[in-house]
């Protein structure tokens, strides 16, 4: 197949393109920047443009099956909003997907983001996945439960000793890492699943992943449980006093730190074996 790439700069986006070339897929990778080609080996088709400037992606999807978009953004910066980049900017691709008739779409949103609309990071994304859906074009919506890159938080905070959580800690949750997510992603191009909720292997409660995070740092188990009164007056504060732009990263993190984030369990990477190399690596 012919493939594009959209987001191929980003840490799912690099896993990939690796992944589509390992199956003999000819891939297209969309770049904003001309020295982005540096970050790929075996590619020689770039496409130069800017998701949110659609004149500059005319002709993107030109010979083109699948589209595979991770465009989005966790934290608003240069002035760019959540509907600029993961509504618009998917938008202004689609719109090209159309015209030129691609096989079928695929579209990287999170896990919970239909019943999330209300959070600002959502919904923008699930705006998008609307859009998709009445396209007319085959379409797959991808629902990741937390990648492990995300989980370094965790592991940040178990430098200093103690992991903060709130409530009790016993929610669930089974993060993925990005090379095992990718090739789900390409494994389920080629089916009629229209929405895949997709996790890692190991299921953790927060007290489970505190502990492995104290643990790279052969630190004793020492974890502080927090009033969960603290973690809603937090939103709320924030959601009064702050922009969009500082309070949706936080508002979806401390949201989803209060219920069971439970997907499918694919992969066969381990977190453990991630947080050691991370502490290996510092």
């Amino acid at each position: 197949m012919n493939v594009l790439v959209a987001g191929a700069t980003g840490y799912l986006g690099q896993y990939l393109v690796k992944e589509l070339q390992k199956r003999d897929h000819k891939v297209r990778v969309l770049i904003r920047k001309e020295h982005q080609k540096e970050l790929f080996n075996g590619i020689d088709d770039f496409f130069i443009g800017e998701v949110t400037q659609p004149k500059s992606l005319q002709g993107i999807t030109d010979n083109i099956d699948w589209v595979f978009s991770t465009i989005g953004i966790t934290r608003q910066k240069d002035g760019m909003t959540y509907m600029d980049v993961d509504f618009q900017g998917n938008m202004n691709l689609l719109n090209e997907a159309k015209q030129t008739h691609v096989k079928s779409f695929l579209y990287v949103s999170a896990i919970g983001g239909d019943q999330l609309r209300f959070l600002k990071i959502f919904e923008a994304k699930e705006k998008f996945v609307d859009a998709l859906k009445s396209s007319g074009l085959d379409y797959t919506i991808m629902r990741p439960n937390g990648f492990f890159s995300d989980m370094t938080d965790f592991l940040e905070m178990a430098k200093g000793g103690t992991v903060y959580l709130f409530g009790n800690g016993n929610f669930k949750l089974n993060p993925i890492h990005g090379q095992d997510l990718a090739k789900v992603c390409v494994d389920k191009m080629d089916t009629n699943e229209k929405e895949v909720v997709v996790g890692g292997p190991d299921i953790f409660t927060q007290n489970e992943l505190s502990a492995l995070a104290l643990k790279a740092w052969n630190k004793k188990v020492k974890i502080v449980h927090l009033p969960d009164w603290i973690r809603r007056m937090i939103i709320v504060v924030i959601r009064t006093f702050t922009s969009s732009k500082v309070y949706g990263p936080i508002e979806f993190f401390l949201t989803l730190m209060a219920f069971d984030i439970i997907a499918d369990q694919y992969g066969e990477q381990h977190l453990e074996d991630f947080f050691n190399q991370k502490v290996s690596d510092f």
